[in-house]
């Protein structure tokens, strides 16, 4: 556990003015975005301690977080 929130700011530095640009232009990009911060900051939650869940849900969370970043990170390539 990292405890330290992935925010697509920081995992993409090089793109915050091309996925500003995008949130006001794709609504495809504004919905992954969304929901990549929504399960980011579930997945924060449980590390911390906030939100305690299984292993397997936590589990589960982050591989949908990896799969939402892979499809940002076609769209920002």
């Amino acid at each position: 556990m990292s405890h330290v929130p992935h925010e697509l700011a920081e995992e993409f530095p090089g793109k915050t003015d091309l996925m500003h640009d995008l949130k006001v232009s794709d609504a495809h990009f504004v919905r992954l975005s969304d929901e990549y911060h929504q399960i980011n900051r579930q997945i924060h939650r449980v590390e911390t301690g906030v939100e305690p869940t299984s292993q397997q849900f936590e589990t589960e969370l982050r591989k949908k977080r990896m799969v939402l970043k892979d499809q940002i990170a076609s769209i920002l390539a």
